[in-house]
Parts: structure tokens; sequence; C-alpha cells
């Protein structure tokens, strides 16, 4: 069962990679073979319909987006301050921005979204419960900032990120910079 995981986590990264670089309508079981190297056939192995694809592709952005367990650990052990507000803040857009790849494909299955209600049921879930996550964290913490602050936040981390993966309207100033001004802004 350990070779099939390690499999699956191959093909759903080269989705990745493909849905990153060509878009969703490059996205083919075919092209994931080609990109990882794999026999015709393989992914659709895995994945029988696009839809079971875009889930899986779905998890996985999930799972490589995650914080490490020391980053949560590390941040429990602080003080709730606005700082350390910004700092798990910096630490998502990090996440986000390091692994362009992925980001880049979640904005692909966004913009599918529109157009394909199955893809809006399954990404708005995994939206939601990714929310509700960052809500429930933040009061855990006691950490500033309720609902309606995170939502803001996650909209403008949405920004962020689609200008600094394009093209960006003020490659000058520092990403954490932004974040520190977002944080500053939205709760001062």
């Amino acid at each position: 069962m350990a070779k099939n995981q390690v499999r699956r986590r191959e093909i759903t990264d080269a989705g990745l990679r493909v849905l990153a670089a060509e878009g969703s309508r490059g996205l083919t079981h075919r092209a994931i073979d080609q990109a990882a190297g794999l026999p015709v056939g393989t992914t659709s192995n895995y994945f029988r319909s696009r839809d079971a694809l875009v889930e899986g592709l779905v998890e996985r952005i999930g799972e490589r987006l995650a914080p490490t367990d020391d980053d949560l650990a590390r941040r429990a052990a602080d003080a709730p301050s606005r700082a350390l507000f910004a700092d798990y803040i910096r630490d998502i857009v990090r996440r986000l921005t390091t692994d362009r790849d992925v980001t880049m494909a979640l904005f692909e299955l966004r913009l599918e979204s529109s157009r394909r209600p199955e893809v809006a049921a399954l990404l708005g879930a995994w939206q939601r419960a990714g929310f509700e996550g960052d809500v429930a964290f933040n009061a855990a913490a006691g950490l500033p900032g309720g609902r309606r602050e995170i939502a803001l936040f996650h909209y403008a981390i949405d920004g962020l990120l689609l200008d600094r993966l394009t093209t960006p309207i003020d490659p000058t100033t520092s990403t954490d910079d932004i974040v520190d001004d977002l944080v500053e802004g939205l709760l001062g």
C-alpha cells in the first residue's frame, strides 16, 4: 500500500505541475503520465475520471500547503500578539509563494470552478474547511481578529499572491512589508 501512496503522490505532483504550466485545458491523464515519466495509462489507473483526478489534486494541494507541526508548535508557544498574527500570515504567504506550482494550480482550479459546478463544490468545501481551520486556530491561539478579519486576510492574500505570481504592480516592495501593512491596516 505504501508504494501505491508514493505513486499517487508522484502522479498528483505531476498533475499540479501540468495544471500550473498548461492550465485546465492541458490537464489530461496522458499529459500527467508524460510529465511524471510514467507509462501511458498509469494516471487513469489511479484516477479513473477527470473529477477523481481533480479531487486528488485538491487533496494534494492541501497536503503540500499545510503548515508543519513544528511551525504550529512554535506559534502555540508564543504569547498572542499582532506580531505573532503577522508571522502566521507571512508563513501562509511564504508557503504559497515557495510552492509556486501548487499555488498556480490552485488558481487554475478556482478559475475552472467558475465554469464547472462539480469543481466549485469540491474546491468550495476544501476552501471553507481551510477558512474554518484558520478561524479556529486564530481563536484557540488568542490571536487578534475574528471571522470577518480572517476572511479579509484571505481576500487580501489571494490578491497579493496573484500579483506576486504574475506581473507585480510594485516588485520593489517586499512581500513581508506588504503583509505587515495588511496586518496593520486590517487589524488597526
